[in-house]
């Protein structure tokens, strides 16, 4: 389907960034960190482990159904770019303009947020952050009020998404495109989870919403439109977004096994715990990647994480059980 999204699809935008200060440019840099996958899968990861009943009515089951609704959006960003293939900015390519005035190792952090390789529709990051963001205001929904959650979630998405276009990384259309399919993937996605909110029939307003809240669907979509976006990747010989796209069916395919071992009214998770299951998920993701030459290896090593991710409430809420007085 080439074609339908053109190569030079700028409005302009390149112009007016230009002419912003460099002070601003490698503060939107700092900005862009706040979408970037492995900081919103932190994110929701402590969500899902740490949230009290004064969060969430059903803080486990609306941390779950939060990292699968960004899942499927990442799932959708890889179909878009294995389906358009098109290029980013030329701003995004070597050699990187860095500020003069950046000692040495934020000179070599801000080359490295503002050169980006791969494809450049729809942005992942404006798509990941509208969806998560979103997600988050929607069901984390015991603090604040809606408009302020709702409005805090659009600033950030916004926020990201500018930053994006400031560090010519993507044109305004990608971002623009990106925050709109963020939106449309929470609505999709907390129906497929059975929040009754997002129901085409509502007979009464829910009381605790959250408690209705089954993530696999969506954990399973999720993996079902990354073997699409795998498929044209392959076809196309994309080889980069092939790897993405396995990385969406394990994160997909691993959340939903994981969710099997949850029955959804867990307390949170203690620290005790966290910490080395941190370890081991960290050591899984990192190696995941390192080792993205052996898409099995990337496969297995990310399908074991969410697994972990996704399944430790249970476990440590069965170990607690375990070491109760009495229990033999």
């Amino acid at each position: 389907m080439t074609g339908l999204v053109p190569t030079e699809r700028g409005v302009g935008e390149t112009v007016a960034v230009d002419a912003i200060p460099e002070f601003a440019v490698v503060v939107f840099a700092a900005v862009t960190h706040l979408a970037d996958p492995w900081f919103l899968f932190a994110l929701l990861a402590v969500g899902y482990w740490f949230a009290g009943d004064g969060i969430a009515g059903s803080p486990r089951r609306a941390g779950a159904t939060a990292i699968a609704v960004v899942t499927c959006a990442y799932a959708v960003v890889a179909v878009g770019k294995a389906w358009f293939a098109v290029p980013r900015p030329p701003g995004a390519m070597s050699p990187a303009d860095v500020p003069t005035w950046l000692p040495g190792l934020l000179a070599g952090w801000f080359e490295a947020q503002v050169l980006s390789d791969g494809f450049g529709f729809p942005s992942g990051h404006a798509t990941g952050g509208a969806a998560a963001y979103g997600a988050l205001a929607l069901l984390y929904d015991r603090f604040w009020t809606q408009r302020s959650r709702l409005l805090g979630a659009g600033v950030v998405a916004a926020a990201v998404a500018a930053s994006r276009v400031v560090i010519e990384v993507h044109y305004l259309v990608d971002v623009v495109v990106g925050v709109a399919m963020g939106a449309g993937v929470v609505a999709g996605g907390l129906r497929l989870a059975g929040d009754p909110r997002f129901r085409c029939k509502r007979d009464t307003a829910p009381h605790d919403p959250t408690a209705a809240l089954h993530p696999t669907p969506a954990f399973l979509a999720a993996a079902a439109l990354s073997v699409v976006a795998a498929g044209l990747a392959v076809t196309a010989g994309h080889t980069g977004e092939v790897v993405e796209a396995g990385i969406g069916i394990a994160t997909g395919v691993g959340g939903a096994v994981g969710w099997r071992f949850v029955d959804g009214d867990e307390p949170p998770v203690p620290v005790r715990v966290v910490i080395p299951a941190l370890a081991l998920t960290g050591g899984l993701w990192v190696g995941a990647y390192a080792l993205s030459d052996s898409l099995l290896v990337t496969l297995v090593a990310t399908t074991v994480a969410v697994v972990v991710v996704i399944a430790l409430p249970a476990v440590a809420d069965r170990g607690r059980d375990a070491t109760r007085p009495g229990r033999h």
